[in-house]
């Protein structure tokens, strides 16, 4: 029986604003295989974090996303009309402490055309309001989608240009030590403070005015860059945006929406419904998309650049990433492999694929002895 040493990802603060940095090559565990897999160990990728972060006081650093969006539906029919156009069940939004969710709206084939995250609104007059928060370069595409399907329901859809989205996340890791949320010192100026329907480790969703200042509201905070945002997100493995997730292209199972509490499959029909729920109930997903390290930064690549094995054999495809880190979409029976990967003008660099932390517990420890 062969062995494979698991990589064990280092995170480190980067400085006062708690972001995790994620290593490529540190401690290593020797483990096994599963049995009856001819195959060498899948690499499950753990977390550390260094002990000595400065920025005493800081708790948490937010982080400006201008390539997110959001658009406002307000109106009697509105849950009506988003339940048959998204994979997640619209009646979960109505639970007490149920304030956001993450779903996918699919094509008539099943593939993703918009990752999007809900947000409920205070009750009104006019009937359940919703900020559906999606990437900014495929607003007016989501625009024309709801107008499309709107018909003669009840309710508007406006975009909020005068709107601005952030993340927070915590200094402290949340499974090592629970987060509490982030107190706004006016609570009137948040129009969503929530946590992040994903996973806990990408903290809480903030919506403001672009006039206001998170610093101005919440406490023991610091601003961070956007990329430094995107370079945790590569980390954990938790895909954002039409980068990720190419519209048309990628598949909703495929894509983990099942691990980022994204879709219900006891909700009913919606558009790309019928091939979703068969794949599910097959329980068969042949690709996944995973965290991967590559052995060096790589600037040319062409859009879902292929990965081979060392034979040459496809492996899948790269989708996006930051430096050395970075998302692919790989062949689960080539995932415990070292893969290749050649940019435009063919340097070859090595990838290997990671099982994050926030997968389910069965599934990381279907690939531990």
């Amino acid at each position: 029986m062969r062995f494979l040493c698991f990589g064990r990802g280092a995170f480190a603060y980067a400085g006062c604003l708690g972001l995790y940095a994620r290593s490529c090559s540190e401690r290593y565990m020797r483990v096994a295989f599963p049995s009856g897999s001819h195959r060498a160990g899948m690499r499950v990728r753990k977390y550390s974090q260094d002990e000595t972060s400065r920025g005493v006081g800081v708790r948490s650093a937010c982080y400006h996303l201008p390539h997110r969006t959001v658009v406002r539906l307000q109106g009697p029919d509105t849950g009506l009309f988003l339940q048959g156009l998204i994979t997640n069940d619209v009646g979960l939004l109505e639970e007490p402490g149920k304030g956001a969710m993450y779903a996918h709206m699919l094509n008539v084939q099943g593939r993703t055309l918009f990752d999007i995250m809900l947000y409920r609104l205070k009750e009104s007059d006019a009937g359940l309001g919703v900020f559906v928060e999606c990437d900014s370069t495929v607003e007016a595409a989501l625009l024309r989608h709801f107008k499309m399907y709107k018909l003669r329901k009840k309710l508007h859809i406006n975009p909020c240009p005068e709107l601005s989205v952030w993340a927070v996340l915590p200094k402290q890791r949340p499974t090592e030590q629970a987060a509490s949320k982030p107190e706004l010192s006016s609570p009137d100026k948040g129009l969503v403070l929530v946590t992040d329907p994903r996973t806990a480790e990408m903290g809480w969703r903030l919506v403001l005015d672009n006039q206001v200042d998170p610093l101005d509201i919440i406490t023991s905070c610091h601003k961070g860059d956007t990329e430094e945002y995107h370079r945790h997100r590569y980390a954990i493995g938790l895909p954002e945006g039409v980068k990720d997730l190419p519209p048309g292209v990628a598949l909703p199972l495929e894509s983990n929406l099942v691990y980022m509490q994204g879709i219900s499959f006891s909700k009913g029909c919606y558009i790309g419904q019928e091939l979703t729920a068969r794949t599910h109930h097959t329980g068969v997903v042949r690709k996944r998309l995973m965290p991967v390290c590559l052995s060096a930064p790589v600037q040319d690549l062409e859009e879902g650049a292929a990965l081979q094995t060392q034979s040459g054999k496809p492996a899948g495809k790269h989708r996006a990433g930051v430096g050395k880190l970075g998302l692919s979409l790989v062949r689960t029976a080539n995932a415990k492999e070292v893969l290749t990967l050649k940019s435009k003008n063919d340097a070859v660099v090595t990838v290997q694929a990671s099982v994050p932390d926030w997968w389910p517990e069965d599934v990381k420890n279907s690939y531990r002895e």
